[in-house]
């Protein structure tokens, strides 16, 4: 895995959301947590196709804090199953991702 990751989330309110991001960050779990919306989500949930507005939230962290983000995430997060994809960061500005190392430490 690369040094570097951008996880996803999402979350049914803009002040979930920030409530989410605060947690992550304060936590030293990210360097960064953008909070992106509202977006239009569209799918399968019991049963069904769901159709519903959602806030995303672009959270960048090392791969060395990443178990500690999805356990985080799980603990903190309002849904049932919430969305946790990590994205390896395959390059980028060296003093973006000093920054990263430096805030999650």
């Amino acid at each position: 895995m690369a040094e570097y990751v951008q996880v996803l989330t999402t979350t049914d309110s803009e002040d979930d959301a920030v409530r989410l991001g605060r947690l992550i960050t304060e936590a030293r779990l990210a360097a960064c947590v953008q909070v992106v919306g509202p977006i239009r989500s569209l799918y399968w949930w019991e049963g069904k196709v769901q159709d519903d507005a959602e806030w995303q939230l672009l959270i960048k962290t090392t791969a060395e804090r990443l178990p500690a983000l999805k356990e985080h995430i799980k603990s903190n997060h309002s849904y049932d199953t919430p969305e946790i994809i990590a994205t390896e960061i395959i390059d980028g500005s060296a003093e973006y991702l000093n920054w990263v190392s430096d805030q999650t430490r």
